[in-house]
């Protein structure tokens, strides 16, 4: 491979990690039936006039296996995480003490999981469209490196053949992402 195609294959590697990278992390804010500080680390909450995510705002921990608890580094914004915590979508209601938030995790349900579930399904569709975008992304780059007689023929197949190596590499890494993350929801 020239310059030119391993450039072109190199940045499809580097935004199919960062698509692979993104899925992970939407992933780890999915509920099971344990508890996980990744459920609400990234959550929003609306302090001091900004939105800030909540693992600046307080320090989650897990005192139990089901439970998570949320304690500010000031007790004056309690109030604003439990509120943050109230509006989300995680489908769980505070305790509030006047110094901590804890978080009980009740136990889901059979038709929550296959919910959730399929949930998750969806969220790694979404990553294989986004490969392949990045697929499609590339191969544009090599006819367009070609057109303008930057690199040759042979060179162009090579990058759309590797290409497509590594997209079936990442398909299965989504794969087995998806098949972890539905063993872990599906089990208590």
């Amino acid at each position: 491979m020239d310059d030119t195609t391993q450039l072109i294959l190199e940045d499809f590697n580097e935004r199919a990690d960062k698509s692979l990278q993104h899925l992970r992390e939407v992933l780890s804010g999915i509920r099971t039936g344990r508890a996980s500080p990744a459920l609400i680390d990234n959550l929003r909450v609306a302090a001091y006039g900004t939105s800030t995510p909540l693992n600046q705002l307080a320090h989650i921990s897990v005192p139990e296996p089901r439970q998570l608890a949320v304690k500010p580094f000031d007790v004056s914004i309690l109030k604003d995480i439990e509120k943050a915590i109230l509006m989300s979508d995680i489908g769980l209601t505070p305790s509030n003490d006047g110094k901590l938030i804890r978080l009980t995790m009740p136990p889901l349900s059979e038709e929550q999981r296959k919910k959730l579930v399929a949930k998750v399904k969806e969220y790694a569709e979404q990553s294989r469209v986004a490969l392949r975008n990045e697929r499609r992304d590339a191969n544009k780059a090599g006819d367009q490196a070609f057109a303008a007689h930057e690199t040759t023929e042979d060179f162009l197949r090579e990058l759309k053949d590797a290409v497509q190596e590594s997209l079936k590499d990442y398909e299965k890494r989504i794969d087995e992402v998806l098949a972890n993350k539905t063993k872990e929801v599906m089990t208590d």
